[in-house]
């Protein structure tokens, strides 16, 4: 089974490569971006047996940084 987890900032913690990112585009003649906020995806190959707790866990102990970051688990199929 694939399983694609997102990470992302929480809100509120400053994220200094989408705010160049923001920057750039504005720069670039890009009207009407408001926000840029940076994340990462990791996709994961693992057993069909494998289930929702361990996912987490995986996430908790080293996918994520969960004092400054969220995450998202999607199976994919």
């Amino acid at each position: 089974m694939k399983v694609r987890i997102l990470v992302s900032l929480k809100p509120g913690v400053l994220d200094p490569q989408g705010r160049a990112v923001h920057h750039a585009l504005e720069g670039l003649g890009y009207k009407g971006v408001e926000d840029v906020r940076i994340g990462r995806t990791i996709e994961l190959d693992v057993a069909d047996d494998l289930d929702d707790e361990a996912l987490d866990a995986m996430c908790r102990t080293l996918l994520a940084n969960t004092v400054i970051e969220d995450y998202a688990i999607e199976k994919v199929g």
